[in-house]
């Protein structure tokens, strides 16, 4: 995911932190998250799925290459969890994905082997200023920017252990698009949502013994049920999306 051409969610352009360009800078805590307002499906990796699916839905984005995602509202710009300035509600689970922001590991060049850690330099949170953890000890990385290294590079490898998740699940056919109807006493008609695939818990039960085996011993199997679990918590989104701006419409999850 790190290395995509395209920029990911979130970020506006890209970096490489440097002690040459950036020996003075440094980083400041933020109590708000201004770039989660309206972002309604966070990726997430399969490490993460027994925390989020307590209080989130996952599912899958459409295509070949889909990838698992945390919903945090239903609709498109809509976030369920963040109020309007971007602060994320007490006692919930924040994916990796947000928590990473501003920086990321990428290529400097599409031919590199080796990722680099980068910023997203329209970041407020980053720069000469007179408060915060310094990025550089002269011209070698802080103790603060080790540790923004170490979580970037266990967010790559968990980015790589769910890209095998997905390879599996494809390989075993066991994704289907998805749909959700939310039917509410006096409303003309259902609310239906679909736009995300999900998986076939049909297939799933009529696995044959080995593959079943298989996924059970690879530690699959719980990851799977946790996103079928998760699925029930579509209707508390639904309910939040209710109380904060009325009944939302009915619409597809954009394509990702």
């Amino acid at each position: 995911m790190a290395s995509a051409p395209q920029l990911p969610l979130f970020y506006n352009g890209l970096e490489p932190l440097s002690s040459q360009q950036h020996g003075d800078w440094k980083i400041r805590g933020q109590d708000t998250a201004p770039f989660l307002v309206g972002q309604h499906a966070i990726p997430v990796t399969v490490e993460e799925f027994p925390l989020v699916q307590r209080f989130m839905p996952i599912v899958f984005s459409m295509g070949d290459d889909a990838i698992p995602l945390a919903l945090m509202g239903l609709n498109e710009g809509v976030n369920v969890f963040v109020d309007d300035a971007g602060k994320l509600g007490e006692n919930i689970y924040v994916p990796a994905y947000i928590r990473r922001y501003p920086f990321m590991l990428a290529r400097l060049r599409p031919e590199a082997d080796e990722l680099s850690l980068c910023f997203d330099p329209s970041a407020n949170m980053l720069g000469a200023f007179d408060e915060g953890e310094p990025l550089f000890a002269g011209d070698q990385p802080s103790e603060a920017t080790k540790q923004i290294l170490g979580f970037n590079e266990t967010f790559e490898q968990a980015g790589l252990r769910t890209q095998q998740f997905m390879r599996e699940l494809r390989e075993m056919d066991l994704l289907m698009d998805g749909e959700v109807t939310i039917e509410l006493q006096g409303a003309p008609q259902p609310f239906v949502y679909r736009g995300f695939q999900m998986v076939n818990e049909e297939k799933l039960a009529n696995l044959r013994g080995d593959q079943l085996r298989k996924i059970s011993q690879s530690g699959m199997l719980p990851l799977i049920y946790a996103h079928l679990f998760s699925l029930a918590l579509m209707r508390d989104i639904f309910a939040r999306q209710a109380e904060r701006s009325g009944t939302p419409a009915p619409v597809e999850l954009p394509t990702f």
